[in-house]
């Protein structure tokens, strides 16, 4: 198959479950839930250049897991954990490509000003459902994706930051309408943000190494 065939293989996938696909039989649902990723890990594949580097590995590894919680995300804890290993390496990565910038790093505020007001609305959702025992991995797995997020800005790479931007938006929908309130037609926001959030991150695995061969060519002079 054509590399460049990929995205639109993608998309059509991404549509086909999410506009067609009933809900029933369960295991149908998730098998055709579960292709757009598996597509999406072989476009990431294809984004490694041929000197691969650390940061390339731990991101396909992020997608992995993330592709893990889709499969076991019916079973709630399971699947929270498998997405949160697969945010840590998400957060490796781009802590591996850090670039300090100051308004790079002054991202933390707002970052941390949703990952407030996340975390007070679902622990207040939490009690007042008696799901007590949900606050702590709950409240563990909006810090890490706040973390990563602000990892992602600190790459300074547009596709980075906007994958994990989504991915944060997709989480904060699915939760919102899991524990605190309806909302209408979320099932396609969290599903078109999620998959977007994940081709983003599959895409950044070559724009980062692009922009990594852009920094040392610039720095070089200077050194």
């Amino acid at each position: 198959m054509k590399k460049y065939l990929l995205p639109v293989l993608i998309l059509l996938m991404s549509l086909l479950y999410i506009f067609v696909i009933p809900s029933e039989p369960h295991a149908v649902k998730i098998l055709f839930k579960l292709i757009p990723m598996w597509l999406i890990i072989i476009y990431a594949y294809f984004q490694i250049p041929r000197i691969r580097k650390r940061h390339h590995l731990l991101l396909l590894i992020g997608l992995f897991f993330c592709m893990l919680g889709d499969g076991l995300l019916s079973w709630f804890v399971v699947g929270l954990s498998a997405f949160l290993v697969g945010h840590l390496f998400y957060m490796m990565g781009f802590l591996s490509k850090w670039r300090f910038s100051k308004l790079r790093f002054a991202s933390i505020v707002p970052i941390a000003v949703y990952a407030s007001f996340m975390g007070w609305e679902l622990v207040h959702a939490l009690i007042r459902d008696n799901n007590g025992s949900l606050i702590i991995p709950v409240l563990l797995y909006v810090s890490v994706i706040s973390l990563m997020m602000w990892s992602a800005a600190m790459t300074g790479q547009l596709w980075a930051i906007i994958g994990s931007i989504l991915f944060a938006i997709s989480d904060s929908i699915l939760s919102w309408n899991l524990f605190i309130s309806d909302i209408t037609f979320s099932g396609v926001f969290i599903m078109t943000t999620y998959y977007a959030a994940q081709f983003c991150m599959a895409f950044s695995i070559g724009t980062l190494a692009i922009h990594t061969l852009l920094v040392e060519e610039v720095e070089a002079p200077l050194a």
